[in-house]
């Protein structure tokens, strides 16, 4: 039998690169994670990016919650155990869409999305397997070992009650404005 991987968890901002058999494992709403792996030198790492792009000049040392931060501080981490940058391959994660009441379009889900997606085409880095956007959470496990990753759909039950309730509250406002009001005429 052989002995189980070692486990880690990482979560908002976090994030693990490693050479040896691992698994790491995180739990995606809005955020998004990359799974970075050179198939050749068998390094590997995740991230978990809460928010798109780059942090103001306050918080740029921050750890990897901002994007920008989150994938050059992923690639750095396994160039510097021994991967290839150009070998690199990506698998990304998340980016759910969990608060009906933001049209999606300008939700935080599709923003993370769309900076991974064009962070990795300008760095060249082939992305082999996604599973973004829709309405559930997601559990991802990676194995840095095999570059395998398994997900777990968690429901977001609360959010077809959520978007019921709004849209009982648009209908009660658009009923109320649809009606006259009193008109009070001076002497």
């Amino acid at each position: 039998m052989m002995p189980a991987k070692k486990q880690v968890a990482i979560h908002i901002g976090g994030l693990y690169a490693t050479g040896n058999p691992v698994v790491i494992e995180t739990v995606l709403g809005s955020c998004v994670a990359t799974c970075l792996y050179d198939p050749v030198s068998r390094v590997g790492g995740m991230n978990h990016i809460l928010l798109p792009g780059k942090p103001d000049i306050k918080h740029f040392n921050d750890d990897a919650r901002y994007g920008i931060n989150a994938m050059e501080l992923l690639i750095n981490k396994i160039t510097g155990l021994g991967g290839c940058r150009q070998q690199l391959v990506a698998k990304v994660f998340g980016g759910s869409h969990l608060f009906p009441s933001i049209p999606e379009e300008n939700g935080t889900g599709i923003k993370n999305i769309t900076f991974v997606m064009k962070f990795l085409k300008r760095e060249k880095i082939k992305i082999i397997s996604k599973n973004t956007g829709g309405h559930d959470s997601r559990r991802i496990y990676f194995h840095t070992d095999t570059g395998d990753v398994f997900l777990k759909r968690i429901n977001t039950v609360n959010y077809s009650k959520v978007v019921m309730k709004e849209l009982e509250y648009l209908k009660r406002i658009q009923n109320k404005i649809r009606k006259p009001g009193e008109i009070t005429l001076f002497d």
